[in-house]
């Protein structure tokens, strides 16, 4: 992997503000010509530095209201049934294999609390629960602060 200067940085936090800003602005933004910086652009996706593109979608407008953290108790001989399970669901937005008592933890998002208490039902069938449910969000996700990172050897 070829190191990252302070034009990447610059140009990742650029794109983690708005991943929608013109190739123009970017360019303007690190004085660089436009096919420079997308050239940039597309060596930092090839690298798997970028991953994706994605739109911010505010929940609660389209009538999901509940946000909420659960905690499963998962055995590991679970996994490969489980795996399939959780990624089919829609109202699962993430999914992490963590340390702890508990060894899932899951956000997702829906319309009642009666969906949610369906879900954690299905959910059970794999192991014992914990729910959270968000009352607010001060954080929301800010993306890495580049200019933290150390230099990439």
């Amino acid at each position: 992997m070829e190191k990252m200067d302070k034009i990447d940085k610059k140009l990742l936090s650029l794109l983690q503000e708005n991943a929608r800003y013109p190739l123009k602005y970017l360019a303007s933004q690190v004085f660089l010509s436009s096919p420079a910086v997308s050239a940039r652009i597309e060596r930092l996706e090839k690298q798997g530095i970028i991953s994706g593109y994605h739109a911010d979608v505010e929940p609660v407008t389209l009538g999901y209201h509940i946000t909420a953290f659960i905690n499963l108790q998962l055995e590991p001989k679970q996994k490969p049934e489980f795996y399939p399970f959780i990624s089919s669901c829609p109202n699962v937005l993430e999914c992490n294999c963590v340390t702890g008592t508990f060894s899932m933890l899951i956000k997702v998002c829906f319309p009642s609390t009666q969906a949610l208490d369906t879900f954690i039902g299905h959910l059970q069938e794999y192991g014992k629960t914990e729910t959270q449910i968000v009352f607010s969000t001060p954080v929301k996700n800010r993306g890495i602060n580049i200019t933290e990172l150390e230099p990439t050897e």
